[in-house]
């Protein structure tokens, strides 16, 4: 897929949050989330990046989305869609064990700019490094909240922390 097509698939994805939380706000008074949650259905591993606590945190998220999704889809459309799988795959122990729900964009935004953090390692080669050197420099101000007592209050360290981890084992593949 040329570039240029590529510049869109981020917004197209854009869409489908931002209509479940228009639909959520209009129907269901800000109630309908679709979190990822230890003992709730399988399928919330892939409803919770579409799922947000509100307008301010969807907007919060598009903001990041969007220029580290185009970052990675520099590389292709294999990359990215690399780093939405190993997102998921790391959530999977999160459903299995962790006692709280998360939900919303923030663990594929910490997949994306994980993956670009280590690309440039793994490949040596010019254009994943000045990726690297690009997200580090850009970005790396992001890095605290993958830890527990530096993550905001209400914020869901564990899901960017596992989205970080798909990130990095989406860099491996």
């Amino acid at each position: 897929m040329p570039l240029r097509q590529r510049f869109w698939l981020p917004l197209l994805i854009l869409a489908v949050p931002w209509a479940q939380e228009l639909v959520d706000q209009l129907f269901f008074g800000g109630q309908w989330n679709l979190p990822l949650a230890q003992g709730g259905p399988f399928w919330g591993i892939f409803t919770a990046p579409f799922s947000h606590s509100g307008f301010g945190h969807l907007i919060s998220n598009s903001i990041w989305f969007v220029p580290l999704s185009w970052l990675v889809l520099l590389r292709g459309l294999r990359p990215y869609f690399l780093v939405w799988s190993g997102v998921f795959l790391a959530s999977v122990p999160v459903w299995l064990v962790w006692p709280g729900a998360s939900h919303g964009l923030s663990g594929v935004i910490y997949g994306l700019l994980g993956y670009l953090l280590v690309i440039g390692l793994v490949e040596r080669k010019p254009l994943p490094i000045a990726l690297s050197v690009l997200a580090i420099t850009t970005y790396g101000g992001m890095l605290p909240a993958l830890v527990p007592f530096l993550s905001p209050p209400g914020v869901s360290w564990i899901g960017h922390a596992s989205g970080f981890a798909g990130g990095l084992l989406a860099s491996r593949l």
